[in-house]
């Protein structure tokens, strides 16, 4: 019987990109490039809407279990962060109050909620130390667990996170990784970064069949829950579930309010108590079991592997793509061009494309999170444009490149043959 409940919930709006692709103008500033390949006026709209329906009411909710004594850890991408900060700052105080109650731990979540583990995975362990000394300069409480994009967990990253200095990690508890273990435990490898890993089936309870009157467990009721929490074989349950489930995913009148306001009391009526991801650790650490992590990367998305963002060959593509335009920033040798290939790397461009050929229920989840202002474009017409983002990009760096690529072919045939005496 599982003794504790650790509930992890992640915010985060992406930055859309601008289509139809839009043509950079010859010498652009990275300022002006920006502007072109995203779309501001969608992301705000987007914004708004979820601010109403979710990030509002869901964090208050939030806020009232805590101080009753309900456990918290919620990360947020540094998209959603910098959208909250220029669009709703009475919202970021809100959620900077929440983070400050006592029940509450901050996770430290990949900033641009990017694949750059795949392209650098040293510019990722840079990026996962300075995002968490910004949140901590944000949000003034200690950062000690990381959360990679879409819950992404390989051999290379779990070094990488303990390099970065975390105590601990997040995972999905997907039967190909876990083979014979449960996700009820707590598991290290060789190293002392922890990891916390999701129970799929009981995450997916609530992100997303709650609302679904086709379910057979539908409707879910905070005792049932419970009930299937408390009777977990393990010592604790870990469950993620992005913000949006409280309001946007699941309307306010599915009940999802009257259901998180009730569980906290039914899962004391059955002895689970709530903990936070570092007070997990701290609990179980010494009882902590080893898990062989895979060569491949482990999610929560779709079927629990990187099939759902490479599994057609239009994501092959845009993965590219991304990587072609990293290259080519890099190759400029300007930070700020870097910095927006890095946010062309983001997993929503892929998330978004998985649609593509398909028609079962992952591809409908895909279709639905597509700003529906593209989808005048037509399917083909989509795929075509945001190709046509990153071939810009990549064009729209030769000026830089050129300089950069004969400044230091100039540097080389100037110094001395046969190196530095």
């Amino acid at each position: 019987m599982a003794e504790s409940l650790v509930v992890y919930t992640i915010v985060h709006q992406p930055h859309r990109l601008k289509l139809p692709a839009q043509p950079i103008p010859e010498g652009a500033s990275p300022e002006d490039i920006a502007r072109c390949l995203f779309d501001r006026a969608m992301d705000q709209r987007y914004f708004q809407r979820v601010a109403d329906r979710c990030y509002r009411p869901a964090c208050a909710a939030f806020q009232r279990l805590v101080r009753r004594g309900f456990r918290l850890c919620i990360g947020f991408s540094g998209s959603a962060l910098e959208q909250m900060a220029a669009w709703d700052p009475p919202l970021l105080e809100a959620f900077r109050a929440l983070v400050r109650e006592p029940g509450v731990e901050l996770i430290g979540v990949e900033p641009e909620h990017s694949f750059l583990f795949y392209l650098d995975i040293r510019r990722f362990v840079r990026e996962m130390r300075a995002q968490r000394a910004r949140l901590e300069r944000e949000f003034g409480v200690p950062v000690r667990v990381s959360d990679t994009t879409e819950m992404c967990m390989s051999n290379d990253l779990y070094f990488a996170l303990a390099e970065a200095g975390f105590d601990g990690g997040l995972m999905d508890g997907r039967p190909w990784v876990m083979d014979w273990r449960r996700s009820t435990h707590l598991y290290r490898h060789l190293l002392d970064l922890h990891l916390l890993c999701r129970h799929t089936d009981l995450s997916d309870d609530v992100g997303y069949r709650f609302s679904d009157r086709s379910w057979s467990g539908f409707p879910l009721m905070a005792p049932r829950y419970a009930e299937w929490i408390a009777a977990a074989v393990g010592d604790l349950v870990f469950v993620g579930w992005d913000f949006e489930t409280f309001g946007e995913h699941h309307w306010a009148d599915s009940g999802i309010f009257q259901f998180l306001d009730a569980l906290p009391g039914e899962l004391a009526r059955r002895g689970v108590g709530c903990l936070t991801a570092s007070e997990a650790i701290a609990r179980y650490r010494q009882r902590a079991h080893e898990l062989p992590l895979p060569a491949f990367s482990s999610t929560w998305a779709g079927d629990g592997g990187m099939g759902f963002f490479l599994g057609n060959p239009v994501q092959q593509a845009l993965f590219q793509l991304m990587h072609h335009a990293y290259n080519k920033a890099l190759l400029t040798g300007d930070p700020r061009l870097e910095a927006l290939a890095v946010q062309l790397t983001q997993s929503d461009v892929l998330h978004l494309t998985q649609w593509f050929g398909r028609s079962d229920d992952q591809a409908q989840v895909s279709a639905y999170f597509t700003p529906r202002e593209w989808w005048a474009l037509g399917p083909g017409g989509i795929v075509w444009e945001l190709q046509q983002v990153y071939k810009n990009f990549i064009r729209a760096c030769d000026g830089e490149a050129e300089v950069a690529v004969r400044a230091h072919r100039a540097e080389s045939e100037a110094a001395p043959a046969g190196g530095d005496q």
